[in-house]
C-alpha cells in the first residue's frame, strides 16, 4: 500500500514538472531590440506601396500576441476595412488620422500626433491616413488579417500590369 501510494505521488509530482516544463517552454521568448538593429522591409501584400514594416514580437499571421510598425510616407492612405480581431494602434512619430465607417472621409477623421493611441475593436470598419510621414505601432492577437469593405481596394487582389 506504501509503495502503490509512493508511486502515485512520484507519478503525480512528475507530471506536474512536466507540465510547468511545457508551460514554461510555451511562454512567449524575451525580445529586446535597439531601434537600429529593426528589420524594415516591404508591409505585406494588402498594404498599398510605399510603407515599410517590421515585426517586433510575434507572428501576426499566427494565433498569439503580435506587435508589428508601419511607416508611412504623408499622404499614404489605408482604404476602409475591418480586422477579425482587435487592433490597437500606437503613433510613435508624425500625424497618423483615423475614421470610421464604410467610407473614406477625410473630414470625419481624427488626428493623432507621436503618443496618440486608438482601441479599433474586432470587425468595426474603419480606415486610415499618413497626414505627414509616420511611424504607428499595432499589437494584437493573431491571427490577424485585413479585409477591406470594396474588395478592389485590395493590392494583394489586383492583377499584375501586362508588360
Amino acid at each position: 500500500m506504501r509503495r502503490t501510494l509512493l508511486s502515485c505521488a512520484v507519478v503525480f509530482v512528475s507530471l506536474i514538472l512536466i507540465g510547468l516544463a511545457i508551460a514554461q517552454e510555451a511562454k512567449s521568448p524575451h525580445v529586446m531590440v535597439a531601434a537600429a538593429d529593426l528589420k524594415w522591409g516591404p508591409p505585406p501584400p494588402v498594404f498599398e506601396k510605399g510603407a515599410t514594416f517590421t515585426v517586433l514580437s510575434g507572428d501576426p499571421g499566427k494565433p498569439g500576441l503580435f506587435v508589428v510598425r508601419l511607416t508611412m510616407p504623408a499622404g499614404y492612405k489605408i482604404a476602409p476595412h475591418w480586422h477579425p480581431t482587435d487592433e490597437h494602434v500606437t503613433v510613435l512619430a508624425g500625424t497618423f488620422a483615423l475614421g470610421m465607417g464604410e467610407k473614406f472621409d477625410d473630414a470625419s477623421m481624427k488626428e493623432l500626433t507621436a503618443g496618440g493611441y486608438a482601441l479599433l475593436p474586432a470587425e468595426m470598419r474603419h480606415f486610415a491616413m499618413a497626414k505627414t510621414q509616420a511611424m504607428v505601432q499595432v499589437h494584437g492577437t493573431g491571427p490577424f488579417t485585413l479585409t477591406y469593405v470594396d474588395p478592389a481596394d485590395d493590392p494583394s487582389k489586383r492583377a499584375a500590369p501586362t508588360p
